[in-house]
């Protein structure tokens, strides 16, 4: 089984980010449900836009902050759903 790893990350707008894989799949993955409804003191700072577009791509995976604050995993991207 292959290891399916983000390549690239394109911001859209709102908290819409278009992702590509390692496999050519590319899918767009909105985060606001989760931001908006799953309250986290690590976390909170990315309801806003100007901190939520400051992600990066690390080892494969989208992420946010100096330590990772935000991260999802690849398997929940892939799929389009995020818990």
């Amino acid at each position: 089984m292959k290891i399916i790893n983000v390549i690239e990350a394109k911001y859209l707008e709102g908290y819409k980010i278009q992702l590509t894989y390692n496999d050519k799949k590319i899918r767009v993955v909105d985060f606001e449900k989760f931001l908006k409804t799953r309250p986290h003191p690590q976390y909170n700072k990315y309801n806003e836009l100007h901190h939520f577009k400051k992600f990066k791509i690390e080892w494969g995976n989208i992420v946010w902050g100096k330590d990772w604050d935000l991260i999802f995993p690849v398997d929940q991207l892939y799929k389009g759903k995020i818990h």
